[in-house]
């Protein structure tokens, strides 16, 4: 039997992850003839049926199942492989896709990447902002490597890895009168302005408000928490912002900050799929972001 073909083991590996020829084929952006010709390949070399299509649903068979068992395993010792010879080399260790929201690229990555670059010169980074369900799609289609996401989060082939609860605090413009401790109900009493409705943060203050049978009205809706202290600072109403955006003495001069009753958090994770090959320049960039996260929270 002449060698394996990786592409024809990683063509078959999604084939099964997504139950779908087509969208094996849209994922790896070949046409679907091209992804059934690499099945049928690798089957004829390993002689076994290794997917059989029950209705529209691709599924393994015996030998395909235990095929995937030994796929992952192969996928971690060509990372391995790729990873050591990476330190033979002069030239960059590789690029790293970088997706989060705009809070944590704000006030998370700076120290951080800045860290990572006098470690790491030749590292690339590249980041790109978005709500968790875009990032979730992303790292999915292989468009970014890894990300850091508000929960919740969910995924069939992603691993996901709690790194940071971040607090957040009521703020008001700076010499308003607020209580030492804010509920939903003072809050509500005054115009506010709140993260947009499509993305998760929203979606935890939202419940938080529910909680106190609060359905809320908020006379402004924006997706940069910059945006929103700048609309606050200018004394258009009171906001819920994350505490580490008013965590500076400068920043909290501006404004009246106080703690909210009872408590109101999200959960920050890195998602990066399963069978992601982690390069080194991408266990560093993971290494850093979940020992910032441990730091913020000790």
């Amino acid at each position: 039997m002449s060698s394996l073909s990786l592409d024809q083991l990683a063509t078959f590996v999604e084939v099964i992850e997504l139950g779908s020829f087509s969208a094996a084929a849209d994922r790896l952006n070949i046409s679907q003839p091209a992804v059934s010709l690499q099945v049928r390949q690798l089957e004829k070399r390993l002689g076994v049926l290794l997917i059989e299509r029950i209705g529209r649903k691709a599924t393994p068979t015996a030998a395909g199942t235990e095929l995937l068992a030994h796929a992952g395993r192969i996928n971690r010792e060509v990372s391995g492989a790729l990873d050591a010879m990476a330190r033979y080399t002069t030239d960059t260790i590789g690029r790293v896709r970088l997706g989060t929201g705009a809070t944590a690229c704000i006030y998370l990555l700076p120290p951080l990447l800045r860290s990572l670059r006098q470690g790491f010169p030749s590292l690339y980074i590249t980041v790109s902002t978005g709500n968790t369900i875009d990032l979730v799609k992303a790292v999915e289609d292989n468009v970014l490597d890894v990300a850091l996401v508000t929960m919740p989060a969910s995924g069939r082939m992603l691993e996901i890895k709690s790194i940071l609860r971040e607090e957040f605090v009521a703020i008001a413009p700076a010499g308003v009168v607020m209580p030492p401790q804010v509920t939903a109900a003072e809050l509500a009493k005054n115009p506010l302005i709140l993260f947009e409705s499509s993305g998760n943060t929203r979606r935890v203050i939202d419940r938080w408000f529910e909680q106190s049978g609060i359905t809320l009205q908020p006379v402004m809706s924006l997706g940069s928490v910059e945006a929103i202290k700048e609309l606050v600072r200018a004394g258009l109403g009171w906001a819920i912002v994350p505490a580490v955006a008013v965590r500076e003495p400068e920043q909290r001069r501006a404004f009246t900050v106080r703690p909210l009753i009872p408590n109101l958090h999200r959960e920050l994770a890195l998602i990066i799929r399963q069978d992601k090959i982690v390069t080194r320049g991408l266990r560093a960039l993971i290494a850093a972001i979940s020992e910032s996260g441990t730091r913020r929270q000790i």
